[in-house]
């Protein structure tokens, strides 16, 4: 392997010099770190790379392995990975006890993709009592190696390993934030009840207080509680920006079209995604200039690709700081910048914390209040968000007249397949419930199996997210004495294929308190029925305010009773279901739900004069 030596004149010849030295061992190892730093802070990465290359080249420490170490790091963050795994396993053929070295082996095979290697690389760390490190407690390294473990095995889908590994490491010391957030949230995708199970020293209340946001929003109907659990995220991992806004620093003054910026890491095969690829080109380009702000995947699907044509601009972000970001943006000269991320994974909230816009609004990614010093606004309608709640919300409303839910008029379905093809029995009612597993509460799942009980033949038609939350809702139902053939699990559909799926359903049960979203836009727009029951939190009334917005209020309940019995007498009354379904066919599409270009045109009255008011105060 080679380096380049750094083209820069002013630093060539002190470069060359220290080369040199390295070269002929006129260099010790600590001056060797010393010079490497420099270069580092002066971003001359590639010239500290060469200067260990050379160094180790050269001598012969017996503390080569902590240049190696040095070396290897470097090489990571320049995403030479390759190259970094050569160099860890050099210092471990010096130092094969070295665990430091052996952890970032992992994580360089890891993102090579060799993650069976890079699994034993962590597990040769945690299964040593008292693993050797420089100047590390051997428990911090046997922790690192777990957490690691634990999490890659999640991404796999390989949930009973990652949980076991992630009690282990609960076991060894309860006070870990991040892992006690992994383990209630990877509780929840296997519908693994209850989801606060203690464990080790773990205290309940600890399980609650570090549960993601996301997470509360599957447990808890409680507004209090979400803006609690989102507040101390803030304070946890969000920039505390004091400077003045950046949009005030910016030097062109905001004048002529309104720019509108849209901020994401999800424009691609996304429910965000899905929802918006028809909005951004619906906007009025004789009043508006469209942006996006993006470090979205590219996925090469036909979506993302629309998405992407959808805009006058597209800015990809993914090698920009934060900051770099908000300033792009401030530079630009964007009126309203629309956060589709909030705190979901992958989101960047410290973008939002600069104020690159004079107007940022959250809306769609977090049905929820984010919290973020940044955001001052969410869209909304007076459904999801009635004024009684606003206390507990740290945005101000943007109210849309009708829905405050865009969706996609251009999304196609394959032909409906038959009841053998699916997998559903030729006769009976089919109750289906194609939200993700980690939706599905303990309460409402037995709610759904005391509803088949009382609907004779019925059955119900779930996602098949994963093998393990497929176990566990087959047990319980057992519990409830629902034989398993009444659950018919589908495995995860091409968007044609699973949106074809919604007709041979009579009536969709929504999950509580987290509705569906994206989901329940699907069901309506293939004209099957859904009954919901809204609660006291934006997330909680998603599918209430669709139904308001298409025309069937009726199907909108608000305690668990009132929603089984619901379930329960239009099961037994398929005729009543078929009226929705006729209803849906003949009105549905028609309906203010899906007149995308009205609500587009609400959404941009009410930009417009926000945007207007914020440039008369220039």
């Amino acid at each position: 392997m080679s380096t380049p030596a750094p083209a820069s004149p002013d630093g060539l010849a002190i470069v060359e010099q220290w080369l040199n030295e390295a070269r002929t061992g006129a260099m010790g190892l600590p001056q060797l770190m010393e010079t490497a730093g420099k270069l580092q802070a002066a971003s001359q990465i590639d010239a500290a790379i060469l200067l260990y290359q050379t160094w180790v080249a050269a001598s012969d420490s017996p503390l080569r392995q902590v240049a190696c170490f040095n070396w290897g790091t470097l090489l990571g963050e320049k995403h030479r990975h390759a190259e970094a795994v050569e160099v860890y396993e050099t210092a471990l053929k010096l130092a094969p006890n070295f665990a430091q070295a052996r952890l970032n082996l992992g994580h360089q095979l890891e993102h090579l993709g060799r993650h069976e290697e890079a699994l034993d690389a962590w597990r040769q760390v945690y299964e040593i009592e008292e693993p050797q490190g420089l100047g590390t407690d051997p428990l911090d390294l046997r922790l690192h190696g777990i957490n690691n473990a634990a999490r890659l095995l999640e991404d796999q889908k390989r949930y009973d390993e990652s949980e076991a590994l992630m009690v282990r490491s609960l076991e060894m010391k309860a006070d870990q934030p991040d892992v006690i957030q992994h383990y209630v949230h990877i509780r929840q995708k296997q519908c693994e009840w209850p989801v606060f199970k203690t464990v080790g020293e773990v205290t309940h209340n600890q399980l609650l207080t570090n549960t993601s946001l996301l997470g509360m929003l599957d447990e808890s109907d409680d507004p209090v509680m979400q803006l609690l659990i989102a507040r101390r995220f803030v304070a946890d991992r969000v920039v505390k920006y004091h400077g003045k806004p950046l949009h005030r620093l910016a030097a062109k003054r905001r004048e002529g079209k309104i720019k509108l910026g849209y901020l994401s890491g999800d424009l691609h095969m996304h429910a965000v995604g899905l929802l918006t690829a028809e909005l951004y080109g619906l906007h009025d380009r004789s009043r508006f200039e469209v942006h996006a702000f993006s470090w979205s995947r590219e996925d090469g699907t036909e979506l993302r690709a629309r998405i992407k044509a959808g805009f006058d601009t597209y800015h990809p972000v993914h090698a920009l700081s934060d900051m770099a970001v908000a300033q792009l943006i401030a530079d630009e000269g964007i009126d309203v910048l629309v956060d589709l991320q909030g705190l979901t994974n992958g989101a960047r909230p410290n973008i939002l914390a600069y104020r690159g816009a004079p107007i940022q609004a959250g809306y769609l990614g977090l049905p929820a209040t984010s919290a973020l010093p940044g955001v001052d606004w969410i869209i909304a309608d007076r459904f999801v968000m009635p004024p009684e709640v606003l206390p507990n919300y740290s945005e101000k409303p943007i109210y849309l007249p009708h829905c405050y839910q865009v969706s996609d008029r251009q999304r196609t379905a394959s032909p409906a397949p038959t009841r053998a093809q699916a997998g559903l029995p030729e006769s009976g009612f089919v109750f289906c419930a194609f939200n993700n597993n980690h939706k599905m509460s303990e309460e409402v799942f037995r709610s759904w199996m005391r509803i088949l009980r009382a609907v004779d033949g019925s059955v119900l038609w779930l996602l098949a997210d994963n093998v393990f939350a497929q176990q566990n809702l087959i047990q319980t139902a057992a519990e409830e004495g629902v034989a398993t053939e009444r659950l018919i699990f589908a495995p995860r559909a091409q968007p044609q294929d699973y949106l074809a799926r919604f007709q041979l359903a009579d009536l969709f049960l929504d999950t509580f308190p987290y509705n569906a979203g994206t989901t329940a836009s699907d069901c309506l727009w293939m004209g099957t029925p859904i009954l919901t029951r809204s609660g006291r939190t934006y997330i909680s009334r998603m599918a209430g305010s669709l139904l308001s917005a298409v025309g069937l209020p009726d199907l909108i309940t608000t305690t668990l009773a009132e929603y089984e019995a619901r379930a329960i007498q239009i099961g037994n009354q398929p005729a009543r279901a078929a009226s929705y379904k006729r209803y849906l066919a003949e009105h549905g599409r028609s309906s203010a739900l899906f007149d995308i270009p009205g609500i587009v045109r609400d959404m941009e009255a009410e930009f417009e004069r926000l945007a207007l008011l914020e440039r008369a105060k220039q």
